[in-house]
């Protein structure tokens, strides 16, 4: 990778917050499901997350793996110091004033150890192999195809994602059945997938956008 610029670090900083925002917004919206097909539900979060694996796709392609690394490091941290954010603040004393959110706060933000665990460990794991994954396919693709590269990385990150957070969220709770956590695994990553997909365009977009139009191989 060339020296970067001035240009390119207000680039990827641009590119950061897009990625940290989409991140927090696939875990703070994606408590809302949405009835699917043949009984299963969806997180509203398939519209957020799959921004999260085609950005640090984007990041890899124009700077190279390193820095797509960096991204994925800053948002363990940013989970990290979220969840601590979030404990500091549900044992904080309420003032009378504010009691009616109470319950509602409780509700949206008093997310269990295990849900904390879910999310930390499905995110480590899904974004380091799609990382992983990018590279591998560009070392032996070439650098032809992104969209070919992307989507085929995107395929098992979103997979394991899915998988690792609902096994380490709901197995053994009784809150679902077996075949309704399969379901949901199934219907998560399918949609994500279809989702990843859906925005290739606008990963062609964010690389023309940081790396010029010339620079693009299809």
């Amino acid at each position: 990778m060339e020296q970067l610029t001035e240009r390119d670090y207000k680039k990827i900083l641009i590119c950061l917050a897009i990625y940290l925002t989409s991140l927090f917004a696939a875990n703070t919206l994606g408590l809302k499901l949405m009835p699917f097909l043949f009984g299963a539900h969806l997180s509203v979060a398939v519209f957020s997350f799959p921004i999260v694996f085609i950005m640090t796709d984007v990041i890899g392609e124009v700077y190279g793996k390193k820095m797509a690394n960096n991204f994925v490091i800053a948002g363990i941290i940013s989970i990290l110091l979220f969840l601590f954010y979030n404990f500091i603040s549900s044992i904080a004393p309420w003032a009378h004033n504010s009691l009616w959110a109470k319950d509602s706060f409780s509700t949206i933000f008093g997310l269990s150890a295990r849900f904390s665990v879910a999310s930390i460990a499905a995110f480590i794991i899904a974004e380091y192999q799609d990382v992983i994954s990018f590279f591998f396919l560009k070392k032996q693709i070439g650098d032809k195809k992104f969209w070919l590269r992307s989507n085929l990385s995107n395929l098992w990150s979103q997979f394991f994602d899915s998988s690792i957070f609902i096994l380490i969220a709901f197995l053994g709770t009784g809150r679902y059945s077996a075949h309704d956590m399969l379901l949901m695994i199934i219907a998560w990553w399918v949609y994500k997938v279809f989702m990843g997909f859906l925005f290739t365009p606008l990963s062609y977009l964010g690389i023309y956008l940081l790396k010029g139009k010339n620079e693009i191989r299809n």
